[in-house]
């Protein structure tokens, strides 16, 4: 098999330690090969990219190890270039011997082109990927802490998300905190109600009536102070954002022309995909790459569906999020897509139907820098009703008639 790159390292990465196997050009049509193991602080990698640099190596690659390639693909990236690799790409290829060390074998496909690199952002999309995936687990956090809080309040009962829709907002933060002063008075504390809730103060006095002890006091004000952090948290997070963002300020702006597509949506999209379209051969690639595009077994002949593909979480959640905002909208097309499809095959499907088309939309209004344009809650069935008038016309000029056709008024 012919080689393609003539010097090569293939990295087996660990949490403590990285094995490197190098191949080289030998004399006539033979390969040199080296292998060292170095450790994985900063001080070993720089070392390893020294020796790699005397080697004359021009591409590592590496498999995507958890996070430990993180480290050494950061410390090579500056002075070669350097691929990371899909596990599952590499065990498709056949070929592998049981003796063959991981590192051997990168090297191995890497000389040959049998393998290509996955999408490694840039250090600038790095950072806001950082940013925004900790978001969400902050955010995951408060949803959490407040179950848990509304969950210890049945336990004392005190009903008051019977009476709040939000048991954290300002009102119900005030009235917890008296819980926790050591407040019992339910009448004092219905008092303590803002804006529109204060219309529903009987219906507060009789739900504040319970049984809450010392115990219960101590968690809810532990909760509460957790919930307080977070949001702290989440809002330094927000105002890091706000300037990070600011060269993708015109992706963010069409981005956000979509339905049920928000500043916090777009801001993950951006962060998860650089924000550049021109990495994606076509909306399909990227539906693919997120983790929409249905995958297939083939065996024998044989194709059957296998549900979707594995792809890019933080990104999917957001969007089936956006999804069932977008449900929500009036005269829109997604809306109607949820709408047609949820009835035929469930709220699910229909989520990751129109998921796909917030995908699709995305691509092309980046691609040609111009806004959502909506397609109308009535399209598809326009469409459909154009498709079948063209067919009944074709079957009667085959029967041999002449057929012209005059809308109604």
């Amino acid at each position: 098999m012919d080689v393609l790159f003539d010097r090569v390292a293939g990295i087996d990465v660990g949490k403590a330690t990285v094995t490197v196997f190098v191949r080289t050009p030998g004399t006539g049509r033979k390969r040199n090969s080296e292998t060292r193991t170095f450790r994985t602080m900063t001080r070993s990698l720089v070392v390893m990219a020294d020796w790699l640099e005397e080697c004359g190596v021009t591409l590592a690659a590496m498999e995507s190890t958890a996070t430990y390639w993180k480290p050494v693909f950061y410390c090579l990236e500056e002075r070669m270039e350097c691929w990371l690799l899909n596990a599952a790409h590499m065990k498709a290829v056949p070929g592998r011997k049981s003796d063959v060390k991981d590192a051997e074998w990168i090297a191995q496909l890497l000389e040959h082109g049998l393998v290509s690199p996955s999408f490694v952002p840039p250090p600038q999309v790095r950072t806001l990927r950082n940013l925004t995936r900790y978001r969400s687990q902050l955010m995951g956090d408060r949803t959490r802490d407040a179950g848990r809080l509304e969950k210890l309040l049945e336990d004392a009962s005190i009903k008051l998300s019977v009476v709040a829709s939000n048991i954290t907002g300002t009102s119900s933060r005030e009235m917890l905190h008296a819980l926790v002063d050591g407040e019992r008075d339910p009448a004092v504390m219905a008092d303590m109600a803002y804006s529109t809730l204060r219309r529903k103060i009987p219906d507060l006095t009789e739900a504040l009536t319970g049984r809450f002890d010392e115990h219960h006091a101590v968690l809810v004000g532990a909760l509460l102070t957790r919930l307080e952090h977070t949001e702290a948290a989440l809002r330094q997070i927000d105002a890091e954002l706000a300037v990070r963002m600011m060269p993708f300020a015109r992706q963010l702006e069409l981005l956000q022309t979509i339905p049920g597509v928000g500043v916090v949506t777009a801001q993950v999209f951006i962060a998860e995909t650089g924000g550049d379209m021109s990495r994606f051969a076509s909306p399909e690639q990227l539906s693919a790459w997120v983790g929409l595009a249905p995958a297939i077994h083939e065996s024998a002949g044989k194709r059957t569906p296998a549900g979707t593909r594995r792809g890019n979480k933080f990104l999917t959640s957001m969007l089936v999020e956006a999804a069932y905002s977008a449900s929500r909208t009036k005269n829109t097309y997604l809306a109607s897509q949820f709408t047609r499809i949820a009835s035929r095959r469930g709220r699910g499907r229909a989520a990751i139907a129109v998921v796909h088309s917030m995908l699709v939309s995305a691509y092309w209004m980046l691609v040609r820098d111009e806004p959502y344009q909506d397609l109308g809650p009535d399209w598809l069935a326009k469409r459909n009703d154009e498709a079948h008038a063209r067919r009944l016309v074709a079957q009667l000029e085959r029967l041999g008639h002449t057929v012209v056709l005059d809308p109604a008024a």
